[in-house]
Formats: C-alpha cells, sequence, structure tokens
C-alpha cells in the first residue's frame, strides 16, 4: 500500500495537474482570445484573466480533505452558497442566480455544481440525495443549464455505478431543466452568451475552434485525470451539460464566455485530490 500510495504521490500527481491545467486552460486562453480579437470591454478579459490565474493556483495547491465528513460538511457549504442567490443576490425577471462579491456578480450555479458533482462522486451512499438536492435548488432559481449540467453529471454516476438511484436523479434533472427553461429566459447578454450564434456568421473557424476546446476539455478530463472513473464521468458530465445548454438556449457559455464562476469552480473541482490512492478510491465507491 506504501508503494501505491507514493506512486500516485509521484508520477500520478503529476499526471493530475498537467491534465488538469490543461482541461482549464485551453477552453480559458482561447475565451481571453476571443475576448480580445473581438474587442470586449477590458473589465471582462481582466476579470476571466484573474480567474484562471486563480484557477491555476487553485490546481496546484488545492487538495481535498481525506475524512468523509468533512468532505460532507463541504458538500453542506457549496448547497448553501448554491441557494444564497435566493436569499442575497438580485432578481432580474424571477431569476436568481447571482451574488455580488466585490462588485462583481458570480452565478454560484458554476461556481459550486462542479465541485459538488466530485463530492457526490467521492460519497456513494449519499451522491443521489446530494445531487437531487442541488437539482431542486436550480430549480427553484431557476436555471436550465445548472440542472442539465447536474443531469449529466447524473448520467455520468449511473453509468459509473450502474446505481438506479443515480437513474432517477438523472430523470429529476431532465424534468428540472425542462420547467427552468420555460420559466428562467432572460436577454442574452454579449460576450456571455449566443456566442456560438454571434461568431457562426462573421468567424465560423473562431466558432469551430471554441467548440473543439470544450470538447479537447471534455476528453481530458474523461480520459487524462487520474481520478475514479465516477469521478471523471460526473465532471466530464456536468461540463457537458453546460456547453450543450448553451447551444441550445441563452445560457452562458462556461470557461469561454466571461465570467469568472465557472472558471474559478472547475479549477477547485480539476484540482481536488486528496491524498488516497487510486485503489483506496476504487473501494471506496463499492
Amino acid at each position: 500500500m506504501a508503494g501505491i500510495g507514493a506512486s500516485f504521490g509521484g508520477a500520478s500527481w503529476l499526471r493530475l495537474r498537467v491534465a488538469a491545467l490543461l482541461a482549464l486552460c485551453v477552453p480559458t486562453l482561447s475565451g481571453l482570445v476571443f475576448l480580445a480579437w473581438f474587442e470586449a470591454p477590458h473589465s471582462y478579459f481582466i476579470v476571466n484573466g484573474a480567474a484562471l490565474a486563480t484557477g491555476l493556483a487553485a490546481i496546484a495547491f488545492f487538495s481535498m480533505p481525506d475524512a468523509l465528513y468533512p468532505r460532507r460538511a463541504l458538500v453542506c457549504a457549496g448547497l448553501a452558497l448554491l441557494a444564497a442567490p435566493m436569499v442575497l443576490g438580485p432578481e432580474i425577471n424571477g431569476v436568481q442566480r447571482w451574488i455580488s462579491l466585490g462588485g462583481i456578480s458570480l452565478h454560484t450555479g458554476s461556481l459550486t455544481i462542479p465541485l459538488i458533482v466530485c463530492l457526490a462522486a467521492r460519497d456513494r451512499p449519499l451522491a443521489a440525495p446530494i445531487l437531487l438536492a442541488a437539482v431542486f435548488l436550480c430549480l427553484l432559481q431557476p436555471d436550465a443549464a445548472c440542472a442539465f449540467a447536474l443531469m449529466l453529471a447524473s448520467v455520468g454516476l449511473y453509468f459509473a455505478w450502474l446505481d438506479w438511484r443515480l437513474g432517477v436523479t438523472a430523470m429529476a434533472g431532465f424534468a428540472a431543466a425542462l420547467l427552468a427553461s420555460v420559466r428562467g429566459n432572460l436577454a442574452p447578454q454579449a460576450f456571455v452568451e449566443g456566442i456560438f450564434g454571434d461568431l457562426i456568421f462573421v468567424a465560423p473557424w473562431f466558432a469551430l475552434w471554441l467548440g473543439l476546446s470544450l470538447v479537447i476539455a471534455f476528453f481530458l478530463i474523461l480520459k487524462a485525470l487520474p481520478r475514479p472513473a465516477a469521478e471523471r464521468f460526473a465532471l466530464a458530465g456536468a461540463l457537458a451539460g453546460f456547453s450543450l445548454t448553451a447551444l441550445m438556449a441563452s445560457y452562458p457559455l462556461v470557461l469561454i464566455g466571461y465570467g469568472a464562476a465557472p472558471i474559478l469552480g472547475f479549477a477547485l473541482a480539476l484540482g481536488a485530490r486528496t491524498r488516497t490512492s487510486p485503489k483506496d478510491h476504487f473501494f471506496e465507491g463499492q
């Protein structure tokens, strides 16, 4: 066991960091080029650049508690932050999805959901209740993109574990996404929503590259991260859910469009390693 742990702490640690850095940097740097090339407000570039720098530090230094109960406490904190806009945030046409921090609006769904799904993947007995609680909060906000991200994260966990409870959670997420989609529509904001629709006519090759950068990030998470299959499937599913919703409706394009929250959220999830070995993670998920 000591030999396995040492290996995990050496070569696998480096592999995790490289894969995580690439998964974050490829779409986010592409987004920074997009913001600069198409003359977005300078503050957008600064905010996303600062979020990327902070995210890289999180990937380099952030680690998850090994003990079960501290991880569950972190889940509760994530769910509380996800619910915070309904208490603290502004309301726009019946929609409450953001909190303000230092003059910057943070979308709590994209900030918390990547880490929540990773934590759920490390707690099989409570994975379905954790994700169901998050789906319910997204329905209340309402936020179809977050609900769809949770749905595909649940699908990923279902394929990892073949647990019927995750199938029910996925169906609940799909229903919540449909309900939220008819209640939570807002006018698109430039450089945040509708990016592919705007670019496809003026710079189709650039639009293709932005889409490809998200696909690269998806497969890096799915195949390259040295993490248990459940975590990789859940996090890749969440990224796919956010991205596909942005293609289908007026929702933010995470990691590429303006917004610090998804960059920070995926950075925390990508860097959320523990000191246990892959074998330990395997048995934890049984």
